[in-house]
C-alpha cells in the first residue's frame, strides 16, 4: 500500500483554500465561522497551526509532549496572506509524511497518546476540511472537497464509524456537523488512531480499514513484511475486519494487529482479537506467523503481550484461545504464554488466560 498521505493533505489544502479564496472579499474577523466561537480568521489561523503542529510532532520525533512552538502572522497580513500561510503549511506537513519512516509514532494525546505518519496526515487534512467548512458556511460559499481524500481520514481515524455512500456528509455526521438518514445525531466524537502494544521485540500495531482492505485484496496494508508474509491467516483475519467496519461494529481495540519486529520494522504475522468481549468479559485471540520467522518465540511474546493488554481492561475477565489437536507447535506457543488447557475433544483444543 503506498504511502499517499502527503499527496491527500495536499489535495484537501488545494481544495480548502480554492473554496476559501473566493471570499477574501469579506471581513474575516467580523464573520465567526459556523458552529465556532472563532472568527474565520482565528479558524483559518487554527489550521496553519495544526498544519504545521503535526509536521512538527512528527519531523521532533516528539514522544512526551507537543513541541514548544507557536505560529504568529505578521501585523497587516490580509485573508490571501492567511491562505498563503496555510498552504505553506500543508506543504510542510505533506513533505514530512512523505519523508518519514513508516515505523516512526509521535506524541499524541487521544486515544493512545501517538500517532504514526497516516495518523499525522488524516489529522491534518480532517482539521482542513472541516473547519473549512465551518468557515465555508459563515461566509456563505460552497465547499465540497474531493470524495477519495475525505475516504482517507475515515478509513484511518474514524475506524469506529461505519461507512456511507457519501464520504464528505459521513464526515460531516462523525463531527457532530450533518445528518445522515437513519442514524442518530453525534454530539460527541473524537478521532481513533490506530492502537500499539509494545512487546520486547516486537510492537503489535493495530490495523486501519484501509490497512486491511490492502491486505485483503492481496496488499501489504501498509507494512514491510518478511519473505512470505502476510501469511493466509491475518489476510483472513483482514477481510473480518473489513466486514465489521463495513457493518458499523468494528471495535479497533479488538481488531487485528500486525506483529513488527522493533530492530528492522519487518512485520512477521498477525494476532487479533475475533471481536469484543462477550458478555461474560471472555475474548478470543488468534495469530499466525510467516514461515520465515517461526521458531524464535515471536508468537508468544506477541500472544503474552496482547493477553496482559486485554486482562487489563475492567471489561475482560479471560482470554480464550483454540487450536487443532494436531498443532504441536501453537499449543506450546499457547502454553508458553500462560494460557491453560481447558477443553479437548476431535476437533479443538480449548485455552484460557484469567486475570
Amino acid at each position: 500500500m503506498l504511502n499517499m498521505g502527503g499527496d491527500r493533505v495536499e489535495e484537501a489544502v488545494a481544495s480548502a483554500v480554492a473554496a476559501l479564496r473566493t471570499a477574501t472579499d469579506q471581513d474575516w474577523e467580523r464573520v465567526r465561522a459556523a458552529g465556532l466561537d472563532w472568527s474565520c480568521r482565528a479558524t483559518a489561523l487554527h489550521v496553519a497551526e495544526c498544519l504545521v503542529g503535526y509536521a512538527g510532532q512528527l519531523a521532533g520525533r516528539a514522544t512526551d509532549g507537543y513541541i514548544p512552538f507557536e505560529l504568529a502572522l505578521e501585523d497587516g497580513t490580509d485573508n490571501e496572506g492567511i491562505l498563503r500561510v496555510v498552504e505553506t503549511m500543508g506543504a510542510l506537513l505533506a513533505t514530512t509524511v512523505r519523508t518519514t519512516p513508516r515505523e516512526v509514532r509521535a506524541f499524541h494525546p487521544y486515544p493512545f497518546r501517538s500517532a504514526n505518519r497516516e495518523g499525522f496526515a488524516a489529522m491534518g487534512i480532517a482539521e482542513a476540511l472541516l473547519h473549512t467548512h465551518d468557515m465555508a458556511t459563515g461566509l456563505g460559499v460552497e465547499f465540497e472537497p474531493p470524495a477519495e481524500v475525505c475516504a482517507y481520514v475515515l478509513t484511518r481515524i474514524f475506524p469506529h464509524v461505519q461507512p456511507g455512500p457519501d464520504h464528505w456528509r459521513t464526515l460531516l455526521w462523525a463531527t457532530g456537523r450533518g445528518a445522515l438518514p437513519g442514524r442518530a445525531p453525534v454530539t460527541e466524537w473524537r478521532w481513533n488512531n490506530n492502537l500499539v502494544v509494545p512487546a520486547e521485540r516486537l510492537t503489535l500495531q493495530g490495523v486501519t480499514p484501509a490497512g486491511a482492505a490492502d491486505l485483503a485484496a492481496g496488499g501489504d496494508g501498509g507494512f514491510l513484511w518478511v519473505d512470505g508474509g502476510p501469511y493466509g491467516g491475518t489476510r483472513e483475519a483482514a477481510g473480518m475486519l473489513l466486514k465489521a467496519y463495513e457493518a458499523g461494529v468494528h471495535r479497533p481495540e479488538w481488531g487485528v494487529f500486525a506483529l513488527v519486529r522493533r530492530e528492522d520494522g519487518h512485520a512477521l504475522g498477525g494476532i487479533g482479537f475475533h471481536g469484543a468481549p462477550d458478555g461474560d468479559g471472555r475474548v478470543e485471540v488468534g495469530y499466525d506467523l510467516a514461515e520465515a520467522a517461526r521458531g524464535h518465540g515471536y508468537a508468544t511474546e506477541a500472544l503474552r503481550a496482547l493477553a496482559t493488554w486485554a486482562l487489563a481492561r475492567q471489561e475482560v475477565t479471560s482470554v480464550f484461545a483454540t487450536t487443532e489437536p494436531g498443532n504441536v507447535a501453537s499449543q506450546r506457543v499457547i502454553e508458553r504464554a500462560g494460557f491453560s488447557r481447558v477443553s479437548e475433544d476431535e476437533e479443538r483444543f480449548a485455552y484460557e488466560l484469567r486475570d
